[in-house]
């Protein structure tokens, strides 16, 4: 029965006219993407089938094919549902003494084992057509059938609708991948980095360069992944994302640089953050950063997917004081409102969350039909200050408000989270808040251009990387108050999340220096490549880089970038499949004069089973 409703799901998307999907689909996320001058892939050019699974039609009644693929699901050794990454066909299974040897084949091969078989295209009989799948109508009579693989019992079924751990599916990701949802995320990711590829390329004269990715420790940002050399003490490190790489290529004269970057950050797992994953980077010369922004609109507009609704442009944009101050983060989801309608009884969660997440005391006010404030809070404010209040919150009866005190920063980190913690709530009761087929793009700009050091306030660290302009009417307050200086650095944020950040850049090698030297307290030998090319005619420039993963995740509604990778590491950085990371004996690290010490007796279990290795030359 689960299969059938499986099949038929399958059959309905597939039977959907091109571009007009409202569901992932098999074989038209291929069909619909065309290039050069609009022509159709030949899906079944180069290998040994004639055709493919999922495009067989009445039109082709009486050909004989040759298909190949895996056995999706048979019934009554009468009919066989042969699948491939195209979609679906059935076959009839010979019954008469002739072709006894191809009916074994197809009645003792396990499901999903891999077949080729040859035969011709017939009409099914009559009150036997399926319009709910796109081959339906048609059916393959076998002459011949070939067993090119069987198929050993296999540690989950191929369904989607089958509940498999998430540590399962990364150890058997080879089989994950042949699911329906895994079909459609990959098909569609590749067909949106070529349509990225085509605009920023072929239509606006960017130029695709490949930059290492073996490169030396800097300063700033992220901790990186250091690999050993043979040269003794020393280490290549694995750049977090090719920054400096594309500011000198401006320096070169390449002017419009594009790459589908990979990216290296030795830190924590989480939804939607990987070890290593990927960004669109990209970087012009001669731009400010209205001219980034116009064309990330455009590029997300040219290769929205054709199943979702058009991407308007241009985006909304909010400073980042503004976002703080009204959705207390700098992400904000802008789908839904402020004000939330929740029950009495919701109120010592909400405060019980704040405590325990934040150390922080939430007091909520109950404004009644008179509008009085009902709260133990209310006889702490004055008459005028709780109209002034009022008015500044647009505060209406029956409402709820939620004040806490503290540090502005802090205070409005804490109320944000609240917000989305009451739409939680609500949404768990059936309120529809963040409509998943909503996307809400949103700038957000006008960043401080330095933040103080959480264990060191007196000291100040990058808001965003140490090579990011100061915005030109604050460049003054660099010299005497650095912290008031607004940089030219500008998020993009989808839904809650920030998919995209960028920023124009310092082309001053002096201004460069001092705030390295000075200001960040940087050690600038580290960066003296890229001062030195600064002072050989560096052009202004910016740039920008999106997170493809995150995108994707968001466009086709994962619950986690692990579902839009191929091969994804665990929530801890694990490869499930191949066991990566693993030991190396001690004569292999000998070359790279390195030796492990290995972590104290009392916690020799743990390492027995995650081994946990320091480094040292």
């Amino acid at each position: 029965m689960y299969l059938g409703s499986w099949l038929s799901r399958l059959s309905r998307s597939l039977s959907r006219p091109i571009g007009k999907t409202t569901q992932p689909v098999w074989g038209s996320l291929s069909r619909s993407l065309t290039l050069g001058a609009q022509r159709i892939p030949e899906f079944s050019s180069f290998v040994a089938r004639t055709n493919t699974c999922g495009e067989l039609r009445s039109s082709h009644l009486g050909q004989e094919v040759t298909l190949c693929g895996w056995i999706q699901y048979r019934r009554q050794n009468t009919f066989l549902v042969l699948r491939d990454c195209h979609g679906l066909v059935q076959i009839i299974i010979p019954q008469d003494e002739s072709a006894a040897s191809v009916k074994k084949i197809l009645c003792e091969a396990p499901l999903e084992s891999v077949v080729k078989v040859t035969g011709t295209v017939i009409s099914r009989p009559p009150g036997q057509k399926n319009p709910k799948m796109p081959t339906g109508e048609i059916e393959i009579r076998v002459k011949t059938a070939e067993l090119l693989n069987a198929c050993k019992k296999l540690p989950f079924e191929i369904k989607d609708f089958m509940k498999k751990t998430e540590a399962l599916r990364l150890q058997y990701r080879y089989l994950d991948l042949r699911s329906f949802q895994m079909q459609y995320n990959l098909r569609l990711r590749s067909q949106i980095v070529m349509r990225m590829r085509e605009y920023l390329c072929n239509l606006h004269g960017f130029v695709d360069v490949e930059t290492p990715t073996l490169f030396k420790r800097t300063p700033g940002g992220a901790k990186e992944f250091l690999v050993p050399s043979r040269e003794p003490g020393k280490f290549y490190s694995l750049p977090q994302s090719p920054q400096q790489f594309k500011q000198l290529l401006m320096v070169g004269g390449l002017d419009r640089y594009f790459q589908v970057a990979r990216c290296y950050r030795d830190e924590g797992s989480r939804p939607d953050r990987q070890p290593e994953f990927t960004q669109i980077d990209i970087e012009m010369s001669f731009v400010d950063q209205t001219g980034i922004q116009r064309l990330i609109e455009g590029l997300l507009q040219y290769s929205w997917p054709d199943d979702k609704d058009p991407v308007e442009i241009p985006f909304p944009s909010m400073t980042f004081a503004e976002a703080l101050a009204t959705y207390g983060t700098d992400k904000p989801d802008i789908r839904f409102g402020m004000k939330k309608y929740v029950r009495k009884q919701d109120i010592a969660f909400i405060r019980d969350f704040a405590t325990h997440h934040f150390s922080q005391e939430v007091l909520p006010v109950f404004l009644n039909a008179k509008r009085n404030w009902s709260s133990p809070f209310a006889k702490f404010i004055m008459e005028e200050e709780r109209l002034e209040l009022s008015r500044l919150m647009e505060i209406q009866e029956e409402d709820m408000v939620l004040l806490t005190a503290g540090k502005h920063e802090k205070a409005c980190s804490l109320l944000g989270k609240l917000r989305l913690q009451c739409a939680d709530l609500l949404e768990m009761r059936g309120v529809v808040l963040r409509d998943p087929a909503l996307f809400s793009f949103l700038w957000v700009v006008d960043f401080p251009l330095f933040v103080t050091k959480e264990e060191s306030p007196t000291e100040l660290e990058s808001a965003h990387h140490p090579f990011t302009a100061p915005n030109p009417s604050d460049i003054h307050l660099l010299y005497t108050e650095p912290e008031k200086v607004r940089g030219q650095h500008y998020d993009l944020v989808l839904n809650g999340s920030e998919i995209g950040g960028g920023s124009i850049r310092i082309h001053d090698a002096q201004l460069q220096r001092y705030i390295l030297a000075t200001l960040l307290k940087e050690d600038v030998k580290l960066l003296s490549h890229l001062l030195q090319a600064l002072d050989y005619g560096a052009p202004p420039h910016g740039g920008i880089a999106l997170g493809l993963d995150r995108l994707l995740c968001l466009v086709t509604g994962a619950p986690s970038i692990r579902d839009v990778i191929a091969f994804p590491k665990s929530y801890r950085g694990h490869d499930l499949m191949s066991s990566a990371p693993d030991s190396v004996p001690p004569e292999e690290l000998k070359p790279y004069h390195i030796q492990v010490t290995w972590p104290a007796d009392s916690e020799e279990e743990n390492a027995a089973a995650t081994p946990s290795k320091n480094l040292s030359s």
